[in-house]
C-alpha cells in the first residue's frame, strides 16, 4: 500500500513527506502551471526532498513524448516515472520507454479495457480516474475491482493499480481494498486520514 501525493507544491510534499507515510508524487501539467516555476527546477526540488517516485507527464506526438521521457529520465534518474496519455500514440511512447527500462504511468484510464492496453504496453501503472468515473454516472471503484480482478487472472504484476482523481477518505480505504495498490491524493486529503471523530473522543 502506497500513497502519493497529487501536487507539484514543494513546500506542501516536504510538509507530507516528513511524516515518513508518503511514497512518490504524481503532477500533470495544471499543477505545473499553478507551481508557476521552471518545469525542471520543480522536479530537482521533488527529488532533492528525498521523494524517489515523481509522476513526470509529457504531451504532444508519439515522437515528442518518447525524446522528454528520454530527455526526462536522462536528467533525473530511476525517480522519473514517465506520465502518457491513454491514447495510441501514448501506448506507443510507454512501449518505447518501457524497452529502455524506463517506468511508465499510463493515466486517464476509465475502463478495464484501456488497462489491459496498457499492460501489454509495458505500463508500471495505470491510473484510472474514480472520481471521473464517478461523475459520469460510473462506477470508479468497481473500475478498480475490474481491473484488478482481470490482472489477478491474468497473472499480470509488472503492472500496478494507482487510484486517481481520489477526493475524500472513503474512496482512498475503498481503493486499496478494491486492490489498487497506489492512491495519488491532493494534498488537502491526505491530514484527513489520520482523524476520526471517536479517536478524538477517546483523547479527551
Amino acid at each position: 500500500m502506497r500513497i502519493f501525493l497529487d501536487t507539484a507544491d514543494t513546500a506542501v510534499i516536504r510538509k507530507h513527506w516528513d511524516t515518513g507515510l508518503i511514497d512518490g508524487v504524481t503532477t500533470n501539467p495544471t499543477l505545473m502551471m499553478k507551481a508557476g516555476r521552471n518545469v525542471d527546477d520543480v522536479y530537482q526540488e521533488i527529488k532533492d526532498i528525498g521523494v524517489t517516485d515523481i509522476s513526470m507527464e509529457v504531451v504532444g506526438s508519439g515522437a515528442d513524448m518518447i525524446n522528454e521521457g528520454l530527455r526526462l529520465h536522462k536528467t533525473f534518474g530511476q525517480c522519473a516515472t514517465i506520465k502518457v496519455p491513454m491514447t495510441k500514440e501514448g501506448l506507443l511512447a510507454c512501449r518505447t520507454l518501457f524497452g529502455e527500462g524506463i517506468n511508465v504511468n499510463v493515466t486517464l484510464i476509465f475502463s478495464a479495457a484501456q488497462a489491459i492496453l496498457a499492460a501489454k504496453a509495458g505500463a508500471k501503472y495505470v491510473s484510472p480516474f474514480v472520481g471521473r468515473v464517478d461523475d459520469n454516472s460510473f462506477d470508479g471503484i468497481e473500475l478498480i475491482d475490474q481491473i484488478s480482478d482481470i490482472y489477478t487472472i491474468q497473472n499480470i504484476r509488472k503492472t500496478e493499480i494507482l487510484a486517481a482523481s481520489v477526493r475524500d477518505v472513503k474512496t482512498v480505504s475503498d481503493s486499496f481494498a478494491s486492490g489498487a495498490h497506489v492512491v495519488t491524493i491532493a494534498p488537502p486529503v491526505f491530514p484527513q486520514l489520520f482523524y476520526h471523530v471517536l479517536t478524538d473522543h477517546g483523547l479527551y
